[in-house]
């Protein structure tokens, strides 16, 4: 699995640069300042890392999530926070979160080790530290993924944490490389057909 993950992080990489110099230059224009976002993430056995995405938001969103939590509320339930049209993503943003393509640079995680290419989607370490169930916490017992079970069959329409959870489970309880061809091959479609994405 690990230089499956590595060898196509590498390919992907070289074949996605177009879009890279796509989203650098739009962010650059469309709201100056940096262009990766890092956020400290939770990895296998709770490991912190840094998680590199495109920036869809403004420069000051980690300062207002509070203010946007208690103004717009949380579409997911338990730890975990989601809304849709999050009022800090600026305009050209929403179209590399439709296409998937602010999740690139964490190719760069790939071929650091800390991701892989299947797995569940790492957490911010400050909503990890919210867990109260010990079956949140397996999650944990394995490598986090760039795409998982839940993204490849409707990406962002799952609103229930525990839902989540138990598709996280029983993919770690039933992993194979076939099961991760099938999940990333179900994504493809997801992406290009924009299933499910916000």
């Amino acid at each position: 699995k690990s230089l499956f993950d590595r060898c196509f992080a590498l390919v992907f990489i070289l074949f996605s640069l177009p879009l890279w110099g796509f989203a650098a230059i739009g962010i650059m224009i469309a709201d100056p300042g940096p262009i990766f976002f890092r956020q400290r993430r939770s990895g296998k056995y709770g490991k912190e890392f840094n998680m590199w995405k495109f920036r869809t938001m403004a420069t000051d969103a980690e300062e207002r999530l509070a203010q946007v939590k208690e103004q717009m509320g949380n579409q997911m339930t338990g730890p975990v926070f989601k809304l849709d049209d999050d009022p800090r993503v600026f305009p050209f943003a929403q179209i590399l979160r439709k296409l998937s393509i602010d999740e690139l640079p964490q190719l760069l995680n790939v071929l650091t080790g800390d991701m892989s290419i299947v797995g569940p989607r790492p957490l911010p370490v400050y909503e990890v530290k919210d867990f109260e169930k010990a079956a949140y916490r397996r999650r944990l017992s394995v490598k986090p993924g760039i795409t998982c079970t839940w993204q490849a069959g409707g990406r962002n329409e799952i609103s229930n944490f525990e839902q989540w959870v138990e598709m996280d489970l029983a993919y770690i309880d039933n992993w194979s490389l076939l099961l991760d061809l099938k999940i990333f091959l179900k994504t493809i479609p997801a992406v290009l057909f924009v299933k499910g994405a916000k």
